[in-house]
């Protein structure tokens, strides 16, 4: 199966019986991203980490001892 990322539309031919072939093909809003992309992302998080400049989650709850 041929995909594209969402982000470069870079196409790329990814086995159908692969977890993610499986994935896209099982979840139609499920979108592909190419490696490239992810490690770009994965360095422009790691580097905005070490900045401080990354805002923590507005969802992420601390532990308060009752749950």
């Amino acid at each position: 199966m041929i995909v594209s990322c969402v982000l470069c539309d870079k196409k790329v031919k990814l086995d159908a019986n692969s977890y993610e072939g499986k994935r896209l093909i099982n979840h139609p809003l499920a979108t592909y991203m190419c490696e490239e992309c992810k490690e770009r992302i994965a360095q422009k998080t790691e580097k905005r980490r070490r900045e401080g400049k990354l805002r923590p989650s507005l969802y992420h709850k601390e532990n308060d001892g009752w749950s």
